[in-house]
């Protein structure tokens, strides 16, 4: 196992979502739906130098935050507030200073990349917008090498082509595109979903290593349990469009309150030679179409403590006894349970 790395955090909180909604009109379902609501209500935090793990099935609304986040989406109500602004009501040049400030890493490190540019083009191309950022074509240069290096890539590797580089090197390519602008907070989606394990292990590493430096603030989307705890300082987890628990790392991976986090905990793979009894937890009945969610709790028509209060009201986010930071919207959370969470990445 590896030690997470301390990383320095600032304080206050730097990004804030209250009550974020966000509705898609789809084909008609079997249930004669044709609004999808993939955002519902959605509230989060993320502290100066942070990174929060935002965990979660495929569908569940993960990369439509994301999106939304980076002004891709507009919400339909609720508020996204970066240093106590609204980006959503900015304009003009007041826009383009804000848009610095928040950069994205996408999942898959080719398709991210322009194959019609060299690694150092694609580098320097924000700074077409941000004209004021680097004046001189020696200060792009220079800052070009420094970036190629932050990211563990040699200044030669600016005249080469995406296809003359590995996966994990053209993920380094759009980690150092991401910190070109010197951002306070870069979103990471799946960042290192396409990559082997042994390359997974040193972006992460790299990104840990760079945020110890920089103090930027990560918001990192996976749907490893492993690679999160690795690199998280906080987790929130989603289902179906919602948030339904959030704490600290290690609270959440040890003494989930939620039903559903505790038996994704209890799914994740984790290599034991020893032979000895797992606690798994097997959900039953189908996941629920968004278009058609469950009244009252998400989760009810696949957890095991379901009452007929659970279909009736939404619950509220119950914090737990001993840490207040640590919630999860439940009618009936679970006091202690336990799972088996999956072992970080090791270091390479």
């Amino acid at each position: 196992m590896t030690e997470t790395l301390t990383r320095p955090q600032g304080s206050g909180t730097l990004l804030e979502v209250e009550g974020v909604t966000k509705t898609f009109h789809v084909p008609k379902g079997p249930s004669g739906n044709s609004r999808l609501r993939a955002l519902d209500g959605i509230s989060l935090s993320v502290g100066r130098g942070e990174t929060l793990g935002l965990v979660g099935e495929s569908g569940c609304g993960k990369s439509t935050l994301a999106r939304t986040l980076m002004m891709l989406e507009r919400p339909d109500s609720g508020t996204v507030r970066f240093d106590g602004q609204d980006p959503f009501g900015m304009r003009g040049k007041e826009l383009l200073a804000w848009r610095r400030r928040v950069q994205m890493v996408f999942q898959d490190p080719f398709a991210s990349l322009n194959a019609r540019m060299n690694a150092g083009e694609i580098i320097s191309e924000p700074w077409r917008a941000h004209k004021d950022l680097y004046r001189t074509s020696r200060e792009r240069e220079a800052r070009v090498r420094e970036l190629l290096h932050m990211v563990g890539l040699r200044p030669s590797d600016a005249k080469k082509s995406p296809q003359e580089f590995s996966g994990g090197q053209r993920q380094r390519i759009g980690i150092a595109r991401a910190l070109a602008l010197n951002p306070d907070v870069i979103i990471l989606d799946e960042p290192v979903s396409a990559l082997d394990l042994s390359v997974q292990a040193q972006v992460l590493n790299l990104l840990n290593d760079l945020q110890h430096r920089l103090g930027v603030a990560y918001v990192f989307i996976s749907h490893d349990l492993s690679v999160v705890r690795h690199v998280a300082d906080r987790v929130a987890v989603m289902y179906l469009g919602r948030i339904i628990e959030t704490g600290a790392t290690e609270e959440v991976f040890d003494r989930p309150r939620h039903p559903y986090t505790a038996a994704l905990m209890s799914a994740s793979p984790k290599l034991d030679v020893t032979g000895t009894e797992r606690n798994r937890i097997i959900l039953q009945g189908e996941i629920p179409s968004p278009l058609d969610p469950p009244s009252g709790c998400r989760f009810r028509t696949r957890c095991w403590k379901a009452q007929d209060i659970c279909a009736e009201q939404l619950p509220p986010a119950v914090p737990a006894p001993e840490d207040a930071s640590h919630a999860a919207e439940c009618h009936f959370p679970l006091e202690t349970i336990k799972v088996r969470t999956p072992d970080p990445v090791p270091a390479q």
